[in-house]
């Protein structure tokens, strides 16, 4: 098979190519240039990929000539700006990557031979009413901070798109809080708590009350391809939630002991209760959906989800080489997957 992922050179881009690659497939992939500390360019992906394009979702023109030219089975659609407190500094250009970007995607595959594709947004699409049930599919979308609202409209516009065009062969993911080993996007909880133990001085902690639905990328990513493989197989299509089974003492403040735990070396944490910019309290996915039609679940629970994310980190840090060690979990996470 052969897939083309957008945003491949992000952390769930280079994590999805190195899963698939290890399973097999041809990998096309576009997105912008890599930045220096990213993990496609620590880990060296470059030959993971059979043809890379270097361009902005954004210049349509680019982005169609890109996608005809692929000659894929199945697209992930992951190129976004995908941080809320960027999206505060950045709103326009939040909402035209996230909502004229995914637009155009959508536009360039529509004459293309592609069977089939998967639009990925996020948990935070929901309309936040601080429930501590989780979010169903058919929950009310909304957004008050620029980035969770140019995602709601990027789902909503995707949902005009395949009623208007009357297709089948386009479904939605909205995934959790995804950890793992290699992101070291600024203002994310598990690369602000590295960096601090790293410099060996306490980590601050804006909101450690906060409940978010933690969830290792292998298992947000083994979702997204058991719902590839379904509709490739047999048609199927939707909106579909992947996230962790809900357990609401998974607070921020419980991610970060953990993390410090498995650290050591005097790791610590503290509440940094200045005045910051509004984040929801409690936000929790609701994915009986996915489990029950996909037969898709999680093989990684929070203590192995802070456990295989501070480890990859801690290697790194001692020297081993990033590239080894993503290889690595994924030859064990399929491993796992598979028995």
């Amino acid at each position: 098979m052969k897939f083309l992922i957008t945003g491949h050179t992000g952390f769930k881009g280079s994590w999805l190519a190195m899963m698939l690659k290890v399973q097999g497939h041809e990998i096309v992939g576009i997105s912008l240039p890599a930045c220096e500390n990213s993990l496609y360019t620590q880990a060296e992906l470059k030959d993971v990929f059979n043809e890379e394009h270097f361009i902005d979702i954004r210049q349509r023109g680019n982005l169609r000539e890109a996608v005809e030219a692929s000659k894929v089975d199945f697209a992930f659609h992951l190129a976004a700006q995908p941080l809320v407190r960027q999206s505060y500094i950045t709103p326009i250009e939040t909402f035209e990557t996230n909502v004229i970007g995914t637009l155009n995607f959508l536009d360039a595959i529509k004459d293309s031979d592609i069977k089939g594709s998967l639009v990925v947004t996020t948990d935070k699409v929901y309309k936040n009413m601080n429930h501590l049930r989780g979010y169903v599919e058919s929950d009310e979308l909304g957004g008050r901070d620029p980035y969770s609202a140019s995602k709601a409209a990027a789902d909503i516009a995707t949902q005009s798109w395949i009623s208007s065009q009357e297709l089948e062969n386009i479904s939605i993911a909205r995934a959790g809080n995804v950890v793992g080993g290699g992101d070291w996007a600024t203002d994310r909880l598990i690369p602000n708590l590295v960096s601090s133990f790293i410099a060996q001085r306490p980590a601050q902690i804006r909101y450690p009350e906060a409940i978010r639905p933690w969830q290792h990328v292998l298992d947000c990513l083994s979702g997204y391809i058991r719902l590839s493989d379904a509709m490739l197989r047999s048609g199927i299509h939707g909106i579909w939630n992947f996230g962790p089974e809900i357990r609401i003492e998974n607070t921020v403040g419980k991610v970060a002991d953990a993390a410090a735990l498995i650290w050591g070396n005097s790791a610590s944490w503290d509440h940094d209760s200045s005045s910051h910019l509004h984040e929801s309290g409690y936000l929790l996915l609701d994915s009986s959906k996915a489990r029950a039609e996909l037969e898709w679940k999680d093989f990684l629970n929070f203590e192995s989800t802070i456990e295989w994310t501070l480890s990859f980190y801690s290697a790194v840090a001692g020297g081993e080489n990033s590239r080894d060690l993503l290889e690595n979990q994924v030859n064990t996470y399929l491993s796992m997957i598979a028995n």
